[in-house]
């Protein structure tokens, strides 16, 4: 994933209480552990999801703390709001959900960017776009700087995202300011979204295979998510840098390098299972990171087999949980239809 950010030269004293919106979606650990991050150092947090594919658990935990408000609501429709800042996450970031409505996927990346824009500037309020590596499209460089413009097909399975991000970033810059990160994983991704770490760590605990599109050669690049927090933290914390910046890893894994990492921390008897490659599935994918490092001061310190440990207790946790819940919907005899099971 990739991010921007716009703002005006308004300053945050920070010795006043920072009023920050999230937008959407908590289905990622991204916006929840963002949210933990400004609750506990002492923001008003307001969060904005229409939960499509967020879910209300994942911040349960913070509901009764006095700085933190849950408005359920969809970006692509105005809301008013008194904020400092606008964290931009919103839009289904997997290939399952992005593909399941496509052209409402497009109007979240375009209306929903323009009605946020329009939130910060009436606001006067810092702003901070996540975009998506998926604007590089199938790069033609490697690895890929903030200066490369990207190889994409307007036209294909992936275009509402990938077009769609490209035209919230196109607004942003408009509205002038930018940001950028790549692939982030971690706890509270949501266990069926289509992402391959989920889906990996999931099919092993499982026991089930892990299905690699394609002959798993093509490559990926990974951040834990506490480092892609330091980084979008550091960016809306500071005044004088003008983006893009890529936030990412620089360590590039195969997918079959990343299946047998995932075997050998989980499941090493589960086996690869190879399936047919969706359409436009990049070949290579890897950030250069030289400008956070000199600007920001900013770099990943998770490595990947950490990270993978880091989230596995909270993965095996919610898969019992969701076997619990499915063997006594069994036993009840529920339909999901209403009918006789």
């Amino acid at each position: 994933m990739w991010a921007a950010t716009c703002a005006s030269t308004w300053y945050v004293d920070p010795t006043d209480a920072v009023v920050v919106a999230v937008v959407g979606p908590l289905t990622l650990s991204l916006a929840t552990s963002l949210i933990a991050t400004q609750v506990k150092r002492g923001d008003h947090v307001i969060c904005v999801d229409n939960m499509f594919t967020g879910s209300k658990e994942n911040v349960a935990h913070l509901l009764n703390e006095p700085n933190f408000e849950l408005i359920r609501h969809d970006v692509v429709e105005p809301i008013l709001l008194e904020i400092d800042q606008v964290y931009h996450l919103a839009c289904p970031a997997s290939p399952v959900h992005y593909k399941y409505n496509p052209i409402k996927t497009m109007k979240t990346g375009f209306i929903g960017t323009m009605n946020m824009l329009g939130l910060a500037k009436r606001c006067r309020a810092r702003f901070l776009l996540t975009s998506t590596s998926e604007v590089y499209g199938d790069p033609l460089q490697h690895p890929q700087t903030e200066e490369y413009w990207g190889n994409v097909n307007p036209i294909g399975e992936r275009s509402c995202y990938d077009e769609g991000k490209r035209a919230a970033e196109c607004l942003t810059m408009d509205y002038h300011r930018e940001h950028g990160l790549f692939n982030t994983y971690g706890p509270r991704m949501a266990l069926d979204d289509g992402r391959v770490v989920s889906n990996f760590v999931a099919q092993a605990i499982l026991g089930q295979e892990l299905t690699v599109f394609g002959d798993g050669q093509q490559t990926r690049s990974f951040q834990y998510i506490s480092d892609l927090v330091r980084g979008m933290v550091a960016m809306m914390d500071q005044d004088e840098v003008v983006g893009p910046i890529n936030i990412g890893n620089p360590n590039e894994f195969t997918m079959l390098e990343l299946a047998e990492l995932v075997k050998s921390i989980v499941n090493p008897d589960v086996s690869v299972k190879f399936i047919e490659n969706t359409a436009d599935d990049p070949s290579r994918r890897k950030p250069d990171i030289s400008r956070a490092k000199e600007l920001l001061k900013w770099s990943p310190k998770v490595q990947l087999k950490d990270g993978l440990l880091k989230m596995l207790d909270d993965f095996r946790k919610r898969l019992e949980q969701a076997e619990a819940l499915e063997r006594r919907r069994t036993m009840d005899g529920f339909s999901p239809k209403g009918g006789p099971p």
